[in-house]
């Protein structure tokens, strides 16, 4: 049985709780077992982290300190998976470069707030998106700062709404990604800004759901393919 930990916390205005047992009663319908903290302090244990499939972030913006983000950096590393979505991953610790990096990216801005707006499913070999379709949002369109190394799943359109950036040409701004932190498997949604987002948008279920069990499977991966940290860890000392 594989394992998962969801830590949740920071602002509630993105319903942290109510997302996580959303992406726990998913991941137990996989036949995960799932422990969910409103806390940090699991992080500590690093023993523990690298024993588990997954790790899921439900944190919005706050602050880690540089020892538990050094665990969860050396778990992923290891072949740990690391999934989130919206604000919960990827506008979590803003000051943290080193989550940033690990995690891909970072949010900057959602003009206009609450807006309609099409997410594009892009057509490739990826199982996360296989047979969805284009879908419509009403939701929070995030504008991100991206790390160019990822694969992009899907993206949307910019703008929609007038506002400063609007002077600048159309963008397609990437909202589902995947990417490699060592031998872990990262994987991120930037819907999600309440919880009923996932009801109203179904595909956006699917896809996190997916992008979960895609990330968890990188640890058996690295096992069976006998993928170890050495080649990093000299260059991780330096930080």
């Amino acid at each position: 049985m594989k394992k998962a930990l969801i830590f949740w916390g920071g602002w509630d205005g993105h319903e942290p709780a109510l997302v996580s047992e959303r992406f726990a009663r998913l991941l137990r319908g996989e036949d995960f077992c799932v422990d969910v903290y409103n806390s940090q302090e699991p992080l500590d244990d690093l023993e523990r982290l690298m024993g588990l499939d997954l790790i899921i972030p439900c944190w919005t913006s706050g602050e880690m300190d540089g020892e538990r983000r050094g665990n969860v950096a050396k778990a992923v590393a290891g072949g740990v998976g690391l999934a989130g979505c919206h604000g919960g991953m990827c506008d979590s610790f803003r000051t943290d470069t080193e989550w940033q990096f690990m995690t891909g990216g970072q949010w900057v801005s959602h003009p206009g707030g609450e807006v309609e707006y099409t997410v594009n499913v892009r057509r490739n070999s990826s199982p996360i998106t296989l047979g969805l379709e284009d879908f419509p949002v009403k939701s929070e369109q995030y504008y991100m700062h991206v790390d160019p190394a990822v694969e992009v799943l899907a993206t949307t359109r910019f703008p929609v709404v007038s506002y400063y950036h609007i002077s600048n040409k159309p963008v397609d701004m990437p909202v589902v990604w995947t990417k490699y932190w060592g031998n872990g498997r990262v994987f991120y949604n930037s819907l999600g800004h309440h919880d009923d987002v996932f009801d109203n948008s179904p595909n956006a279920q699917v896809m996190m759901l997916r992008g979960m069990l895609w990330a968890a499977e990188g640890k058996e991966y690295a096992v069976k393919n006998g993928l170890t940290t050495e080649r990093f860890e000299n260059t991780a000392k330096m930080y």
